[in-house]
């Protein structure tokens, strides 16, 4: 019973930790550690949720939730009692949703970037003025990345029209670093939560704060290599310009509900927080999401 106990009283405590993370602001001067620690609180929800049911189920086994399985696999025929056996269906089916969730959540993303690519192939073409770009004669301003293996930036001729030399760099710096850094990967898990879980308000904000982290992260990369205020003039006639959606499975310079939040952070930037600040948050996030596979595998 302690373990589950343990268990519980840790998916309640990610649970609380999300809400609040939804509210701070302290992430938006350090969006790579607050992007994992959002990564933390995610995959330790999850294991922690299911665990907690699976623990109480096995507790009379007294063999931990990964042993107590096998056991229970072997002696199913055994009685049981149920309320337990209620607690095991429900948690091996917690434990098969999420997964399913994810597993389609990536298979859908994977096909329509399949299907974005096959479409690129046929109407883009190549720019000498922005070597390694795809251009797409398109007058409305649009400027994305598509992730994966096989990864590709994007632009519109409208936005070439648009941006100045010095603006597009950054533009593009922008979504170099998307590409780089992966971060499609890290909306994924969010994406997949909020698809079967649409009527929950802190898995909605939960997303949206991810998605505004990993473009003040890109934005942070971009500003290494150009000046902060070109890429906010960007964003800003992105804005007031007639840009057309960024398509399913990309990810967008300016894409976002929170434009003008990045905007102020690239034109006013607050300090960094301090190294040791961020490695503790780093070690935390660690820690907390080594947690819950140690407490599934520890005997009863």
């Amino acid at each position: 019973m302690i373990a589950a106990a343990t268990l519980a009283a840790l998916a309640t405590v990610c649970a609380l930790g999300a809400w609040r993370l939804t509210a701070a602001r302290w992430t938006w001067r350090a969006p790579r550690a607050a992007i994992l620690l959002w990564q933390s609180l995610g995959v330790t929800w999850g294991l922690a949720s299911t665990g907690a049911l699976l623990a109480f189920a096995l507790e009379p086994f007294g063999r931990g939730i990964v042993h107590g399985l096998a056991y229970m696999g072997h002696h199913w025929r055994e009685p049981h009692d149920f309320l337990r056996i209620a607690a095991l269906l429900g948690g091996l089916a917690l434990f098969a949703v999420l997964s399913a969730v994810l597993v389609a959540a990536g298979a859908q993303t994977l096909q329509a970037r399949r299907r974005h690519r096959l479409l690129l192939a046929l109407i883009a073409r190549d720019e000498p003025g922005v070597p390694g770009v795809r251009v797409v004669d398109h007058p409305g301003a649009a400027a994305y990345c598509v992730p994966g293996l096989r990864s590709q930036v994007v632009i519109s001729a409208g936005t070439l029209s648009l941006l100045s030399a010095d603006e597009l760099t950054a533009v593009l710096a922008h979504e170099a670093a998307h590409v780089r850094e992966r971060h499609d990967l890290v909306l994924l898990p969010f994406a997949a939560l909020r698809w079967v879980l649409p009527w929950t308000r802190t898995v909605h904000d939960a997303h949206a704060s991810v998605a505004l982290l990993i473009e003040m992260a890109a934005d942070d990369r971009a500003r290494r290599q150009c000046s902060p205020k070109r890429l906010a003039t960007a964003l800003l006639r992105f804005g007031t310009a007639a840009a057309f959606a960024t398509p399913h499975g990309a990810l967008g310079a300016s894409t976002g509900e929170n434009v003008m939040a990045r905007v102020n952070r690239l034109v006013k930037p607050r300090a960094e927080l301090p190294a040791h600040v961020r490695f503790a948050i780093v070690a935390g996030s660690v820690i907390l999401t080594a947690s819950a596979p140690l407490l599934w595998l520890l005997p009863g």
